[in-house]
């Protein structure tokens, strides 16, 4: 093909699409598409990657619809509202995660949505001091024992987490069934796919875990201190 004859239907190109306000509209739906999906390419966070596919979505939208061409119309039409309930559900995430980051809340409720239940007998026990770790948990009703230290678990509590993170991935605690007990489970893909799609859980994550941290350290300084109190009254005795 000659320059004279792709300048010739460059040309018969345009004005076709200029030969209706219509087509004018269809073919300013698909550029804006296009710059769209080029501009997520740029993008390093998935909420608004998610954002400019749903824009891009609905510049496909219109573009198959007025030009009309079926197949833009059809993936278009499939990809928008997936693109739109993940977008929200991330969206929904960060509200919780900033929420309970305001009011220090580390009990983890803002995690059931992503969590799966099931029942326990009492009695059970979850999982023993030294099991491999794959999943932390959220104790939704009744109470569990961290045997080995005798600590009560209340409802709302999340439990198993420095396990979880720990280089060993071992558990520090056997954990066992008060009472008849809800428990919600979350695995480490869903950790990961949840942290990968929205820092501010993994920083909520860690703050979590850093809490935990504090408190079994407190608590061990504390039976030092009550240690070196007794060891001093048997002495003076």
């Amino acid at each position: 093909m000659s320059f004279e004859q792709l300048a010739a239907l460059v040309t018969l190109n345009v004005a076709a699409a200029l030969s209706s306000p219509l087509s004018i509209l269809a073919y300013l739906a698909a550029g804006l598409g296009i710059s769209l999906v080029v501009v997520s390419a740029f993008v390093k966070t998935m909420i608004p990657l998610r954002w400019l596919a749903v824009g891009s979505n609905v510049g496909f939208l219109i573009y198959g619809a007025l030009h009309p061409a079926i197949i833009p119309l059809l993936i278009a039409a499939t990809l928008l509202p997936i693109n739109v309930y993940r977008a929200a559900e991330m969206m929904r995430l960060t509200r919780r995660v900033t929420q309970a980051q305001s009011s220090s809340d580390l009990s983890g409720l803002w995690l059931r949505p992503h969590m799966k239940a099931k029942r326990y007998k009492a009695g059970t026990t979850l999982f023993h001091k030294g099991d491999q770790a794959d999943r932390l948990y959220l104790l939704a009703d009744g109470r569990i024992e961290l045997a080995d230290i005798g600590k009560i678990l209340e409802p709302g509590k999340i439990f198993g987490e420095i396990a979880f993170f720990s280089p060993s991935r071992r558990r520090t605690h056997t954990a066992r069934c008060v009472e008849n007990c809800t428990i919600l489970s979350i695995d480490e893909s869903t950790v990961k796919q949840l942290y990968y799609q929205n820092p501010s859980f993994g920083f909520h994550l860690i703050g979590l875990v850093a809490g935990r941290l504090s408190q079994d350290i407190e608590r061990m300084q504390n039976e030092r201190t009550a240690a070196a109190a007794a060891e001093s009254v048997a002495d003076r005795n």
